[in-house]
């Protein structure tokens, strides 16, 4: 039996940085996953994709940023189970609780903090003929390593925050890059929109606004696509890569029967410090929902910090807490 002040039930970016805030409080943390590794999202699906919304980064890798979580939490020694996914949650008298994966790994906690990004999570699919044909001979959904894609003819599909960074990206890396929208303007950040325009404008990258892949073909790996357009009608291109951003279909999976408050496939919380429906479960990251809710790596930052200054009250109310900032005190000082 493993025993800790606070189970972490997902070890992306939130989680981690749930460890430190939780540190700086003296509370130790353990956390688990499902995957085999750290990171969550940002390891497992687009480890090399650059950020530029955390405060005092332009830009840093996904992969970096996980690596510097690692370092910044390194001091209050937390404890991982990984490649294990969280099947039951009980309570004991003493309103501790025993956290049991699939494994027949049990952790006892007196508190829990579910920062399991959306969940588990798929990608979702477009209506094109003949995608799921070329899954892995061309067609892929995340981009893990972008020199896969060196001098290769790449074609984007979506309209988001991921397709207009990812064109970005690797304008510079593919021979020949088109991005495809079916949209006349992107639902994504102004500034990476306005990257992408001037990319095309210099000739960097070919834009499809306004326009939809209808057929994949190839013989044994993907060679050509049809996209039909607005304005040039029906078009063929060939191509070596598929990638298609159209997000994630979230799925709760087990969280789903631990009697909490749900909102389709959210848990709800209250915003002042972001406690579900159960008393000592917190949720924080993609995975909560409540007015305002803004899906941000920053924000859930935020939200870890209030959900360990609660926590901490919630396990010791007897005691007063004194916070300290870290600029005057260090790390070590805790």
């Amino acid at each position: 039996m493993i025993n800790t002040d606070i189970c972490i039930i997902g070890a992306g970016p939130v989680g981690l940085f749930a460890v430190f805030e939780a540190g700086l409080l003296k509370m130790r943390c353990h956390l688990v996953d499902a995957l085999p590794q750290v990171g969550g999202q940002l390891s497992e699906i687009y480890p090399q994709k650059p950020i530029y919304d955390i405060p005092g980064f332009p830009s840093i890798q996904a992969q970096q940023l996980v690596d510097n979580l690692m370092e910044q939490i390194a001091p209050f020694k937390p404890g991982f189970t990984l490649g294990e996914r969280v099947e039951h949650i009980d309570r004991m008298e003493n309103g501790d609780f025993i956290v049991q994966t699939h494994e027949q790994t049990s952790i006892q906690a007196k508190v829990i903090v579910i920062a399991g990004g959306l969940g588990c999570f798929e990608p979702r699919k477009p209506a094109i003929n003949g995608l799921e044909a070329f899954e892995g001979k061309g067609v892929s959904y995340f981009v893990k390593n972008p020199e896969a894609f060196r001098n290769r003819r790449v074609v984007l599909s979506g309209g988001g925050d991921s397709a207009l960074d990812w064109a970005i990206f690797l304008a510079p890396v593919a021979s020949e890059l088109t991005l495809v929208h079916r949209g006349e303007t992107f639902r994504g950040a102004p500034d990476s929109a306005e990257k992408v325009v001037e990319l095309a404008h210099q000739g960097k990258i070919r834009l499809l606004l306004e326009s939809q892949i209808t057929d994949v073909a190839g013989n044994g790996h993907l060679q050509s696509l049809s996209v039909s357009t607005k304005n040039q009608g029906n078009l063929l291109l060939e191509a070596d890569h598929l990638i298609p951003l159209f997000g994630l279909t979230p799925k709760l999976g087990p969280i789903a029967n631990w009697g909490l408050a749900l909102d389709k496939s959210a848990i709800e919380v209250n915003v002042d410090d972001y406690a579900t429906s159960v008393p000592g479960i917190y949720a924080i990251g993609d995975i909560n929902t409540y007015t305002g809710k803004l899906k941000l790596i920053l924000s859930g930052f935020h939200e870890a910090a209030l959900m360990a200054q609660s926590a901490f009250k919630y396990v010791y109310p007897q005691q007063k807490l004194s916070f300290k900032y870290t600029t005057v005190n260090g790390v070590n000082a805790f």
